[in-house]
């Protein structure tokens, strides 16, 4: 019988007692490593559906005497379509900007501004061809700023 309860002593002995003094830095340590996990295989995730490839259509609108002008409204649509895919207006500095579909692809950039009629509207057309950054630059007359 002696026996029988040392050796439920000894297995006692042996187990880690987890509400012991230092079984709450076991349990704060493990709790840790759970929750990095975790947060690594989502940022994995995020990443991988975050990757998708895009074009940058950067610009700068221009007044007449070569100061940008803010505030003007900028259409951007393909070349092939007739509707206009995307409306940006130009901010404070006169700058522009529009993420457009990877691709080969010719897009037409207009200022929507107020002209006469007869008039056509300051426009430029910019190509693509792959995820790259194209820069473009609308110079605006005079007489398109202030019709009459």
């Amino acid at each position: 019988m002696r026996t029988r309860k040392k050796t439920k002593r000894r297995r006692k002995k042996r187990r880690r007692n987890i509400s012991a003094p230092g079984g709450a830095a076991l349990r704060f340590y493990g709790a840790l490593l759970l929750i990095l996990t975790f947060a690594h295989a989502f940022s994995q995730q995020s990443t991988q559906t975050a990757k998708k490839d895009y074009a940058l259509i950067y610009g700068t609108v221009w007044g007449p005497d070569d100061r940008p002008v803010g505030g003007i409204p900028i259409k951007i649509r393909m070349a092939a379509a007739k509707k206009w895919k995307w409306e940006v207006t130009s901010d404070s500095r006169g700058e522009f900007a529009q993420r457009v579909p990877v691709g080969a692809q010719d897009y037409i950039i207009q200022a929507d501004i107020k002209l006469p009629k007869g008039e056509a509207k300051p426009e430029t057309t910019v190509h693509v061809d792959d995820n790259e950054r194209k820069d473009v630059s609308l110079h605006l007359t005079k007489d398109q700023l202030s019709p009459k």
